[in-house]
């Protein structure tokens, strides 16, 4: 196997004092502000100076100003009139969050990508994992076909350089991925040239070895990284980051809650590591409490994550070189596992597994749908979670992301695109067209009610008044990829557009 590039540094490890008096002073108002900034001397300059200045938050306050190349603030939300229909918007809007390759300052926190590519927007200037398939859907249908295979491309180089795709192009995310979602990306371009398609394979299988290492010499009863041997001798997979940190991007609500919890602040950082790389950050799911200082991520099994590594154990298999057997043979004994451990009778759908407790968890979610759109579940099974999904998640403006209403932004009343899209195309799998149908109306009709009020598209939404998300680490964003790519996606599949 090709040789991972060493780590690059975090600006926390590049500024180390410097870093935590300007995160936990709260010098910038939004703690991604600093780790996405440039600076203009070298580091060994900085912090001598730094050295040397007195304690005060003002002349902090300077001094980060004079040395450091800082991102554009975010503009505030302006609602304004609509000018165009929202699928007219939508297309509109493709070139604004475009972004040419990125070769990376000297010292800064981004990693290089070498082609032109799609941002989130807001506050997220960088590409990131799972958003870029929910956000290729919109773009394959606006015919933005280059835009979409640079996407990929980009994806393949970080596989061929980390070993994985990291949740984001900055250094500060390289210890932590995002659900694993390449395949349904190199699936939905479909490109059959045998050059490129051996290419994405190798690099599919390199991601798959990633979130498998340590695996095979793991006992039973153990998890050592992302891999968990149950006591039956089931593989199951979770989030885990080996920094025991507190992230760069969030490090002073970081340091509040690991000082909140009464817990050894390096099992808190690591928890909330796995849980940013979950992609549901955060939500009562991950939570042993009420509180976010409860939170224990990395004894969980998610439903999802296994959902989509069998999705890719899947893929590799149907690439029909002469691997595909053992990965087919991986697949199977995923599902075997997700079927014995995964499946809640209580709830009549599949929910994540404890690994403390050795059983599964409590308390049904929108991941519940994963298994389906990855074609995990029997349909017996579907059925029960396509029964299940209308009498509890549907909500007047489309899904609920989870039952818990909280104040964290992955949960009741917040709903988000990729789990709609998710839920709609495991639906259709399975044959349930009428409740796929009405949780993408109900959806579109979200977006497009706040869009007429706001004339802007956001990162989540409220979907049981509909009307603008809220809650989480940082106010509402918008842009927004996934929004854009998903909703456009399920009004051309309703004949609108």
């Amino acid at each position: 196997m090709p040789k991972r590039k060493p780590a690059e540094p975090t600006p926390a490890e590049l500024f180390g004092p410097l870093f935590a008096r300007v995160q936990e002073r709260g010098i910038l108002t939004d703690g991604k502000t600093f780790v996405d900034a440039v600076p203009r001397r070298p580091v060994d300059e900085i912090m001598a100076d730094f050295a040397r200045l007195g304690d005060g938050d003002e002349a902090l306050r300077r001094f980060v100003h004079a040395n450091f190349d800082l991102p554009p603030s975010v503009a505030p939300i302006v609602p304004s009139v609509p000018v165009l229909p929202l699928r007219a918007q939508i297309r509109s809007t493709w070139a604004s969050l475009a972004r040419d390759p990125e070769s990376g300052a000297d010292n800064s926190s981004a990693l290089p990508v070498g082609h032109r590519h799609v941002v989130p927007g807001g506050r997220f200037r960088e590409i990131y994992y799972w958003d870029s398939f929910f956000t290729m859907l919109g773009l394959v249908r606006d015919g933005e076909t280059a835009l979409a295979t640079g996407i990929v491309d980009a994806m393949t180089d970080l596989i061929e350089d980390h070993g994985h795709v990291p949740n984001g192009a900055r250094t500060y995310y390289l210890g932590r991925s995002q659900p694993p979602l390449f395949h349904m990306m190199v699936t939905l371009l479909d490109d059959r040239r045998p050059d490129v398609a051996a290419r994405r394979l190798a690099a599919m299988k390199r991601e798959h070895a990633w979130w498998m290492d340590g695996a095979d010499d793991l006992a039973r009863g153990t998890q050592a990284g992302h891999v968990a041997r149950l006591a039956d001798g089931s593989l199951l997979n979770r989030y885990w980051d080996p920094r025991t940190t507190p992230r760069d991007e969030s490090w002073r609500e970081d340091v509040e809650t690991a000082i909140a919890s009464g817990r050894p602040a390096k099992d808190v950082y690591r928890d909330l590591r796995a849980g940013a790389e979950s992609g549901w950050d955060f939500s009562s799911r991950w939570l042993g409490g009420d509180e976010l200082s409860s939170i224990r991520t990395t004894w969980i099994a998610p439903v999802d994550l296994n959902a989509f590594l069998f999705g890719l154990e899947s893929a590799i298999a149907a690439g029909g070189d002469r691997d595909a057997a053992l990965y087919a043979a991986h697949a199977e004994r995923r599902r075997v596992a997700m079927h014995a451990h995964m499946w809640n009778s209580r709830e009549n759908c599949f929910t994540d597994y404890d690994l403390e407790r050795g059983a599964v968890r409590p308390g049904a979610t929108a991941a519940a749908l994963a298994p389906l759109v990855a074609g995990v579940a029997t349909q017996q099974q579907a059925d029960a979670t396509a029964a299940f999904t209308e009498a509890r998640l549907l909500a007047a403006g489309g899904l609920r992301t989870t039952l818990v209403r909280s104040e964290q932004q992955w949960d009741r009343p917040n709903g988000w695109a990729p789990l709609q899209w998710i839920a709609v195309a495991g639906l259709r799998r399975y044959g349930h067209d009428r409740l796929a149908d009405e949780i993408a109306r109900r959806w579109i009709a979200t977006v497009e009610t706040t869009y007429r009020h706001t004339g802007l598209l956001f990162e989540k939404y409220d979907v049981e008044h509909p009307a603008i998300g809220m809650g989480g680490e940082y106010a509402p964003q918008i842009g927004f990829g996934w929004t854009n790519g998903v909703t456009a996606d399920l009004i051309d599949q309703s004949g609108g557009g």
